[in-house]
């Protein structure tokens, strides 16, 4: 059960948050409860076949790219639809593929993947935008949405396979907090 909650919160996180600040109630998968379903039964396939693989991290990271791809475009396009303005549809489209991701890893008690040096958001917010981009330029929704969804998979996956990242914030020297101190 513990893995079916973890796979719901990273699959409807980002959507939920976007449906909240839009003011969309029922949140999308509340109205369709095969999608908990659906959830569930991956949840188990990973589950059973993932402990099989021998880089299933390797495996989950590229997964992880298209789900980051696909969530990122459709949120977008879900905002639009909703009325948002572009701008808005683009960090909508960012948070619905990227805040399930930092739900989960802050439950499993894990630095979240957009606080590393990943180029991870930054593809969710290049395909959101080529997608925006194109819908209001009057591109048909297909090609628009291919377009988008092959944009940020594009980035992540040659981020990935090429090892790129993008320069990590250094902190000057902190204060000093009472719980800190020696």
């Amino acid at each position: 059960m513990g893995f079916v909650l973890i796979a719901a919160v990273t699959g409807f996180g980002g959507g939920t948050l976007r449906d909240l600040l839009l003011g969309r109630t029922p949140v999308f998968w509340l109205r369709a409860p095969d999608l908990l379903a659906l959830c569930a039964g991956v949840a188990l396939l990973v589950f059973v076949f993932a402990p099989r693989l021998e880089s299933r991290f390797r495996a989950l990271l590229w997964a992880d790219a298209v789900g980051l791809a696909l969530y990122a475009v459709l949120g977008a396009e879900i905002a639009l639809l909703a009325g948002a303005s572009p701008w808005a549809a683009v960090l909508l489209g960012v948070i619905t593929a990227t805040a399930g991701g930092i739900l989960r890893d802050i439950i499993c008690n894990e630095v979240p993947l957009i606080l590393r040096r990943e180029i991870y958001v930054t593809a969710a917010a290049a395909g959101a935008a080529v997608f925006v981009v194109l819908r209001i330029e009057g591109v048909w929704r297909e090609p628009a949405v291919a377009a988008g969804i092959g944009t940020a998979f594009v980035i992540r996956a040659l981020a990935l396979w090429r090892g790129w990242s993008l320069p990590a914030y250094r902190a000057r020297a902190g204060r000093t907090y009472p719980s800190e101190r020696t």
